[in-house]
């Protein structure tokens, strides 16, 4: 069963709010972001963001879903237990598809949104969604508001751009997750 060991967070909000600052040529500040303020700079995925990045760390993972984070490459590392003969001593070549890894990530906010986009998709595999809601789990624990961008693209663009359309695009479902995720408090 995959699990999550942990969840770190690498950055603050003030670092985040004094690179924005930065891009508009103001002085850092002494206050606190909002959580208006975090979600705002969130929708708009403005560069700041990526100052604040998250660590985790699954065990357990089947290899062909850990395939399907590894194709993530912008804005995350990947850290992925070998299955290599001279490391392990078993024979590579007989190993099966799912076989559990460890896969550790460090990747930055926008990252983290992006990969929603696609990881909780309808299309995904059911066993690739429910590795990542740990992960988006995890995150609303310590940071509520990027879990709260963490979105299916259906979500995101406001309609579906699969070519095979899951049904959850137009669903109450749907309609509940799309007002939730436009709320800025």
């Amino acid at each position: 069963m995959v699990s999550l060991k942990y969840m770190k967070v690498k950055g603050t909000w003030r670092e985040v709010a004094d690179a924005a600052r930065t891009t508009i040529r103001l002085d850092e500040g002494d206050r606190e972001p909002s959580p208006r303020w975090k979600k705002r700079i969130l929708l708009a995925e403005h560069s700041p963001i990526r100052k604040l990045c998250f660590n985790w760390k699954w065990l357990n993972l089947l290899y062909w879903v850990s395939v399907h984070f590894v194709r993530h490459k912008y804005g995350i590392e990947h850290f992925v237990s070998t299955q290599r003969t001279d490391r392990t001593g078993a024979d590579r070549t007989g190993a099966r598809q799912d076989a559990p890894v460890v896969h550790e990530c460090f990747a930055n906010a926008q990252a983290v949104m992006f990969m929603s986009r696609r990881r909780l998709c309808g299309q995904a595999s059911a066993e690739t969604r429910a590795a990542w809601r740990l992960v988006v789990g995890e995150i609303a624990k310590v940071e509520p508001e990027v879990a709260s961008c963490c979105v299916p693209e259906c979500v995101y663009r406001g309609f579906c751009p699969e070519f095979k359309c899951c049904g959850f695009f137009g669903s109450p479902a749907f309609d509940k997750m799309l007002a939730a995720y436009r709320e800025v408090k």
